[in-house]
């Protein structure tokens, strides 16, 4: 992660939660893959609309009392992680993070376009992020019942025992 580029310090940057760092990036692989200059959406009413549910970063930093820092807070807020975009590229429409769940990703698409259909923003950045650093909510969730016991998606399939945690950005 290349904290100068997107100015934070090397400090704040290990506090961020993997999450906002990975966003970060792949946003800016996705502007700069639409050939958008930056500059030209500054002040704009773009919005951002972030799926995103987990957060093990943070629970992991509270069991150590040298994780606790001025950054800790907001580089494990859910909230921040939409938030740091708009800040980071001036944009003033909505900006929210979306948690529900599975569905997290899906529900930030459904809300960027009610959004442009009743004219808060003129355009939109969504994106969801998942990255799994815990084994603690796979386990509650084998221990429920809730995992594919052969740890395979089977959507839609009569096969279907669970379903299976993954990760990624888009």
């Amino acid at each position: 992660f290349d904290a100068r580029f997107f100015g934070i310090s090397g400090v704040e940057a290990a506090a961020m939660d993997p999450q906002q760092r990975l966003l970060l990036e792949v946003a800016w692989e996705t502007i700069e893959d639409a050939a958008i200059d930056p500059q030209r959406l500054a002040g704009s009413q773009t919005g951002v609309f972030i799926g995103i549910s987990s957060n093990d970063y943070g629970r992991l930093q509270r069991g150590s009392a040298q994780a606790i820092s001025a950054y800790a807070g907001v580089g494990n807020a859910l909230s921040i992680a939409a938030n740091r975009l708009s800040y980071l590229l001036d944009w003033h429409g909505p900006s929210l993070a979306i948690d529900t769940a599975c569905s997290s990703a899906l529900v930030a698409v459904h809300q960027a376009c009610q959004s442009l259909r009743r004219g808060e923003c003129d355009q939109a950045l969504v994106g969801g992020v998942n990255v799994i650093l815990s084994p603690t909510i796979t386990v509650a969730f084998a221990q429920a019942g809730m995992m594919a016991g052969d740890g395979r998606c089977k959507t839609f399939d009569a096969r279907a025992d669970g379903y299976v945690r993954s990760e990624g950005a888009g």
